[in-house]
């Protein structure tokens, strides 16, 4: 960026002005702003405007040249030629703030025609873009000085539509301006301490929006802004006067407060006009404390208090750290002043600091402030006082941000870096999803072109499809913003998991096929599995986190349904080692079934109980259903035991019951456990709240011993709190 101020020639300089002013308006002839106004007057007011707050010959001979760009083709290569890089920079600059004020003002049009349903979401959306607009505002130009020109442009069209009562020009909306004025300008002039502007645009603005309230305010005052001046200027040089004689060494300033500004106060309080104390204030700034407290006892001795007016923001400061001390008197002729009193550095820290006086005017910091945005204001703040050059190293820092718009005015915020793709996800999700290209000012860009602070994007999808894998690709540059890369993340795990669900209905579907059960539904045989859904247990068999043998042994549980029911829930489970594992004491050659309720294994105690039709159920002697049969029907318990058969393998089912601090890896690393012991796992049910899991697994043991190392183990597991049979 070139330096501000940098320029080689000093003659140069000085003509600078008469020269652009003798280039540019036989140029302009009869030409007029869309408000009516003759470009040659609007330039001359400019330049009269600027004149008043740094007469700087950059400046005032941009002012001259502001419309070139709408009369000379090529105008940035003639600007340079002509005037120097440094002014070709400043009338660019003013040009593309210029675009996007008609942007900004064709926006309003559209939403003040189109109306809304909610007004509260309305008016947040509304703010919304206006603090979006201001950053960007800040984020397009190069040299600073251009928001001054902008200011300026627009106080002198505000001035003109109030001269001219009425826009010649039917497109021209006298209403629209001041709304964007007080949305955009003002609050920008409050930033940049441009004190002037701000209540100059503040005032023409509701003079346009709030003709009544304007004109009751300004009969009431009884006297013009000049009057008010000049005696606010008589009571700083009386108090001045004060402090000298008492050898106190301070500053004094003063102003009268606006129409505008009493309006919003008379507003935000609900108070009447003659509450408003500080419509003539005086400021005081001092070196230390003590001295803040004498000038106070010196102000009460030349002028009477008002009673209740008065807060010590020194003793106890304001919660955005602000100090200073507010009292209220009266003058000779019984008008209310406002007097703030303050050390230099209580003064310094209400301007710049975190309790800078535009922070809590306009609703404290927001997102992007206390960086780019603040070093720029302040840069342009000192640009203001100072009349010399500022060294490079003094340029305000390159933004992190990217400000772009859409097709209809509405600004996006970025992070610096982003792609139309990052845009679109901005705008919409499904947009984004759906992004095939884009056009960045009316030209087709590739997706992975960095964005600018000011271009209006428009992004072309197409009515069906998805993200493609290679915007993850940080090498490819697609994507700059973790927002966006997040939402094509959830879109392709959204897709991993249909395709999870489709796979595993498939499987399921021909597992019922073989078993010939296809009138059984999924969704009941997930009911039966233990699972929360037809979609969890369809992901569980694509994930192999449980055996389709399961399938089978659940409906196969369902068809032979007891003759009676003697054991609660479920219909006993024989032992994978066939008739004769459990010995009836006495009898030969009965069929025994082992207990579901409670799976008894070797060399657990065992009590049988005779069932109809159904043989001998076994139970463990510990079992609260073997001890309700036997107090209910004590006659039908008998006496078992476990045989012991040389050379035949028996194994048993059995329930273990996890509880563990949910992790990733937590069920694969525990169905290790079970690999490792060659433990047949025939189902699995798990549950997972909050950070906690909550795991029941059906495997299949030989003995009670092959249990114990196999809970042990699990007690191991990292993350797992309970591991114990059921």
């Amino acid at each position: 960026m070139d330096s501000p101020l940098a320029e080689p020639n000093p003659s140069h300089r000085e003509n600078l002005v008469e020269r652009a002013r003798a280039l540019a308006f036989p140029l302009y002839g009869e030409r007029a702003l869309e408000t009516g106004e003759a470009l040659c007057a609007h330039a001359q007011a400019m330049a009269q405007i600027l004149g008043s707050v740094r007469p700087d010959p950059e400046l005032l001979a941009a002012a001259a040249l502001f419309a070139v760009h709408e009369v000379v083709r090529d105008a940035d290569r003639w600007l340079r030629e002509h005037f120097g890089a440094s002014v070709a920079q400043l009338v660019g600059d003013l040009r593309q703030l210029r675009h996007l004020s008609d942007t900004v003002r064709t926006r309003m049009r559209a939403r003040a025609t189109a109306g809304g349903t909610d007004a509260q979401a309305d008016a947040k959306s509304a703010e919304d873009q206006e603090e979006a607009l201001r950053r960007m505002l800040l984020a397009m130009v190069n040299d600073m000085r251009v928001v001054v020109l902008r200011l300026a442009s627009r106080l002198q069209t505000l001035r003109y539509l109030a001269a001219s009562g009425q826009a010649p020009a039917p497109q021209a909306n006298a209403t629209v301006y001041a709304r964007e004025t007080r949305a955009l300008y003002a609050p920008l002039a409050n930033r940049l301490g441009i004190w002037q502007f701000k209540w100059e645009l503040e005032d023409l603005a509701l003079r346009s929006l709030e003709p009544a309230t304007f004109q009751r305010i300004a009969g009431e005052l009884e006297e013009t802004r000049a009057g008010r001046e000049r005696r606010v200027q008589a009571a700083v040089g009386e108090l001045q006067s004060l402090l000298d004689a008492a050898g106190i060494q301070a500053s004094v300033s003063g102003r009268p407060k606006h129409i505008a500004s009493i309006a919003a106060k008379m507003d935000a309080k609900d108070l009447s006009f003659d509450r408003v104390f500080d419509q003539r204030a005086l400021r005081v700034v001092v070196e230390r404390v003590e001295q803040c407290y004498e000038v106070l006892a010196l102000a009460h001795q030349r002028w009477r208090q008002i009673h209740g007016e008065f807060d010590d923001y020194i003793a106890k400061p304001k919660a955005n750290g602000y100090q200073s001390l507010h009292t209220v008197v009266e003058d000779d002729d019984g008008r209310p002043i406002e007097i703030q009193i303050r050390t230099s550095t209580m003064h310094e820290q209400a301007e710049l600091g975190v309790a800078a006086h535009w922070r809590y005017k306009e609703g404290g910091a927001r997102k992007g402030e206390g960086t780019a945005e603040t070093e720029k204001v302040a840069w342009l703040r000192r640009l203001l006082a100072w009349q010399r050059e500022v060294e490079p190293a003094d340029a305000p820092a390159e933004s992190d941000r990217v400000y772009a718009m859409t097709p209809q005015g509405r600004v996006v915020e970025l992070p610096k870096g982003a792609t139309a793709i990052d845009f679109a996800y901005h705008i919409h999700t499904e947009l984004g999803h759906r992004c095939r290209g884009a056009r960045v000012d009316g030209a087709l860009v590739s997706l992975n072109t960095p964005l600018r602070t000011g271009q209006t994007v428009e992004i072309m999808s197409a009515r069906t499809g998805g993200p493609s894998r290679d915007w993850l690709n940080p090498e490819l540059g697609f994507l700059a913003s973790a927002r966006s890369r997040t939402k094509v993340r959830q879109w392709f795990n959204a897709l991993e998991y249909e395709q999870s669900v489709a796979s595993g209905r498939e499987a399921l579907t021909r597992e019922l096929q073989r078993l010939g059960r296809t009138a059984v539904g999924i969704e009941e045989l997930a009911h039966r599995l233990g699972f929360a859904s037809a979609e969890e247990l369809c992901v569980a068999a694509t994930r192999d986190e449980f055996s389709l043998r399961s399938v089978e042994q659940v409906l196969a549980d369902r068809a032979a349904a007891p003759e009676e029911a003697i054991v609660p829930l479920d219909r006993p489970h024989a032992p994978a080692g066939g008739r004769g594992s459990v010995l009836v004491v006495g009898v030969d050659s009965l069929m025994t079934s082992l207990a579901r309720c409670c799976r008894p294994i070797p060399p657990d105690e065992i009590v049988g109980f005779v069932t109809r039709g159904r043989g001998i159920s076994v139970h463990r002697a510990g079992c609260p259903n073997a001890h309700a049969l036997q107090a209910r029907q004590p006659e039908r318990v008998i006496e078992v035991e476990w045989e012991k058969r040389k050379g035949v393998e028996s194994s048993y089912p059995v329930e273990i019951v996890v509880l563990a601090n949910d992790r990733q890896g937590l069920l694969r690393d525990i169905s290790e456990v079970f690999a490792r012991e060659k433990l047949n796992v025939t189902g699995v049910n798990t549950l997972s709240q909050g950070d906690q899991a909550q795991m029941q697994f059906t495997i299949e043991v030989p003995d009670g011993a092959a249990l114990r190392r196999s809970l042990a183990q699990l007690g191991e597991v990292k993350g797992v709190i309970i591991a114990r049979r059921k």
